[in-house]
């Protein structure tokens, strides 16, 4: 989706029809760049290489920047009626598809836990495994046979418990947004994604509390062996979708308070909502397999 564009006619069925293409547009290009600083940084980091913060801090502003001028340039293409009925089909299955492929990023983070969990920590808790690793305890929560450094666990019923209701309740006031729209109550619509904005904002703010209290009296590291791994990879990188999705609402709840969308045309506003119900079903998930079980 980019700036400027063209109409090329597509022949289907036997009946010619517009569909609208863009011109050629540089933001992917320069979005990739600015990503690739953003991962250099964090690597750096990681690795403990302070002045790795400078490519990550440049990189993330460009991305900012980056996102806003090209998320201007599609809602200009869409609020100038060049979206019709067959590009609104394949946004929509491209959405589909985008949603497919993180539910297949998700699942290979928990197949990983459940082998670790259900099948490699049993067997290193095997007769023949008492010879290699005397006194080790196989019992689901460890950092495995190698790490001797002593770690709790962040209990279920407390902030992830919070966190899980607020999710659960952003995911119905987002709903209650979409049939504001549907109605045209536009003040019922702001309110409502007011309030799901203030609602992520609240649950990433608990994770960054929760992750604090983990690394300064848990001893609950990612370097915790596969618990700490597993823990901080499928928690951490669902945040990072939170984030993600609530940065998307403020984007929606800006266009909506600027008059965009009509109660029959606003995939924009329903993309964003299809994201953020995923979010919500993937927490489900991760509450009930990572902090309960």
């Amino acid at each position: 989706m980019a700036d400027g564009g063209s109409s090329e006619t597509h022949a289907h069925s036997g009946v010619h029809a517009h569909y609208y293409v863009p011109s050629p547009s540089r933001w992917p290009a320069y979005c990739a760049g600015a990503l690739l600083l953003v991962v250099t940084g964090a690597v750096l980091l990681f690795s403990r290489i302070l002045w790795g913060a400078l490519p990550f801090a440049v990189g993330f502003a460009l991305t900012a920047y980056i996102a806003v001028r090209w998320w201007g340039d599609v809602a200009r293409e869409s609020e100038g009626g060049s979206y019709k009925g067959w590009e609104d089909m394949s946004f929509r299955w491209g959405m589909a598809w985008f949603i497919f492929s993180e539910v297949m990023f998700f699942a290979a983070f928990f197949g990983a836990l459940f082998y670790a969990r259900a099948l490699s920590v049993p067997d290193l808790g095997g007769a023949h495994s008492k010879v290699v690793w005397p006194g080790y305890d196989a019992v689901w929560p460890t950092a495995g046979p190698h790490f001797s450094s002593a770690f709790e666990t962040i209990p279920a019923f407390g902030i992830p418990l919070v966190n899980t209701a607020i999710l659960l309740t952003s995911g119905v006031t987002v709903t209650w947004a979409h049939w504001a729209l549907k109605l045209n109550r536009r003040r019922d619509l702001l309110v409502a994604l007011a309030l799901t904005i203030a609602l992520g904002a609240c649950f990433l703010a608990l994770q960054i509390h929760e992750y604090q209290d983990a690394y300064a009296n848990l001893n609950l590291r990612l370097d915790s062996g596969i618990y700490g791994s597993t823990f901080f990879m499928l928690t951490g990188f669902h945040g990072m979708h939170v984030t993600v999705g609530t940065i998307g609402l403020i984007v929606i709840f800006g266009r909506c308070a600027a008059g965009h969308f009509s109660p029959d045309r606003h995939f924009g506003f329903e993309a964003v909502a299809w994201y953020w119900h995923f979010v919500d079903v993937v927490w489900l998930f991760l509450f009930v397999v990572v902090y309960w079980l």
